[in-house]
């Protein structure tokens, strides 16, 4: 196997950093395929908290080249704080960090329009406030600002003015908010422009090379499958493919093959912001486990709303993806509990559904529960966990019919185990 995806299985924040980075070591290239500083991926090095955004969670690793694909929108003012941070622990040079020529630029004005849209209106999706959303729709009606624009001046104003134009009637008459004028935005990103022209390749034919010479190439999502624009519980989506589709759409895989398709799940069920979770706990549990899980985005700061471990919803993604096998993370966050269910399917108008299917309405989704025998585990003896445990990963296997793969009980890279081989 000479390729491998790390995909989120569920709402996001399922640990794919921590297993993207771990995995790393053995990769040649990390390719980010979609979002963008949205994304927050905590890697722990022991006393070391690196919190990455839009640079891929391989950039820690010496032997591998770290590469921001043409699917991902990119907003050179925080890439460069990014890149500062990161820095100051990791020697950081271009021919470790590439950024695709034509990678979609989040503006200003992006972030402007995102922002009081999300202020503005009743309808809360829950968004980042960064200008994905934006940039995404400038990138569909072929209006985009793109890496290689930031190189010529000329060009850049003439499709800024494009770009600017619908908005400037919304920033002037419906919002009446200030906006950066046309001559300011060329100045800033052209200067970024300059700074950031000794990064920049063709990475469509950087990972067509790497894959046809046998390299080894980790690809990285950065949402869950679950927040996917197509195959995610919309409209409280992000608005990218998140799941293995983006990789073909967002980097390129010129011999039609992922070897390996990783799905990332936590223990439990995490959701940050607006739309229905069926496995939601009110009780005071789903506190606890907020509390000891330190359930807050990495991006964001929000709190992540908590629940059992929905296998309908795991199911689904399992489908939408082509998982292969799967990385459970997160598990001392259950150990010691006083109870412990999994959701194994729905009641809906009276019938019982045990995956998540999109024509299902999960507002109107009752969770039912198996209860299992708490586990506790100190997860000193590797690879062998409590018999209660080992119960619950069973659980998980049989009912997605793919491999439990990864085990991890903690943010360091030491309390990962393996239970199958990759690269």
């Amino acid at each position: 196997m000479t390729s491998l995806a790390i995909i989120g299985a569920q709402w996001g924040d399922e640990g794919k950093g921590k297993i993207t980075d771990l995995l790393g070591q053995k990769a040649d290239y990390v390719v980010r395929f979609q979002g963008g500083n949205n994304a927050g991926h905590t890697i722990i090095v022991g006393e070391k908290k690196i919190v990455l955004h839009q640079i891929p969670s391989g950039i820690l690793h010496k032997n591998c080249t770290s590469v921001i694909a043409h699917g991902v929108v990119f907003e050179p003012e925080a890439f460069m704080e990014e890149l500062k941070k990161v820095s100051e622990d990791i020697e950081v040079n271009p021919d470790r960090l590439k950024i695709s020529l034509h990678a979609t630029i989040i503006t200003r004005y992006h972030k402007l329009l995102d922002s009081i849209r999300e202020g503005a209106t009743n309808n809360k999706i829950g968004t980042t406030g960064k200008g994905i959303g934006p940039a995404y729709e400038d990138k569909i009606g072929r209006r985009a600002i793109k890496m290689k624009d930031l190189f010529n001046k000329e060009v850049l104003t003439r499709k800024l003015k494009i770009a600017l134009e619908e908005k400037e009637h919304l920033f002037k008459n419906l919002y009446k908010v200030d906006y950066p004028t046309i001559e300011e935005e060329v100045e800033r990103l052209f200067e970024f422009g300059q700074v950031l022209f000794p990064y920049v390749d063709d990475t469509f034919s950087l990972i067509d090379k790497a894959t046809q010479s046998g390299k080894k190439v980790l690809f990285e999502g950065a949402q869950g499958i679950l927040l996917d624009i197509d195959y995610g519980s919309y409209p409280y989506v992000t608005s990218s493919s998140t799941g293995a589709a983006g990789i073909y759409t967002g980097a390129g895989v010129t011999n039609g093959v992922v070897g390996e398709k990783l799905g990332i799940v936590k223990a439990y069920t995490t959701r940050v912001g607006e739309g229905p979770m069926p496995t939601e706990i009110a009780e005071e549990i789903g506190d606890r486990i907020q509390q000891i899980g330190a359930e807050f985005g990495a991006t964001t700061g929000r709190r992540r709303r908590c629940g059992w471990l929905d296998l309908p919803i795991l199911k689904y993604s399992v489908k939408a993806s082509s998982l292969t096998s799967i990385a459970l993370t997160k598990v001392d966050v259950l150990s010691g509990l006083e109870e412990l269910k999994v959701c194994y399917a729905y009641e809906v108008d009276g019938r019982e559904y045990d995956c998540a299917y999109p024509g299902l309405d999960l507002s109107q989704a009752k969770p039912l529960y198996k209860s299992l025998k708490p586990f506790k585990d100190d997860f000193q003896a590797k690879g062998k966990y409590a018999e209660e445990l080992e119960d619950y990963i069973k659980l998980i296997e049989e009912n997605l019919g793919i491999p439990v793969g990864i085990v991890a009980f903690g943010p360091e890279r030491s309390q990962i185990h393996f239970r199958k081989d990759y690269f």
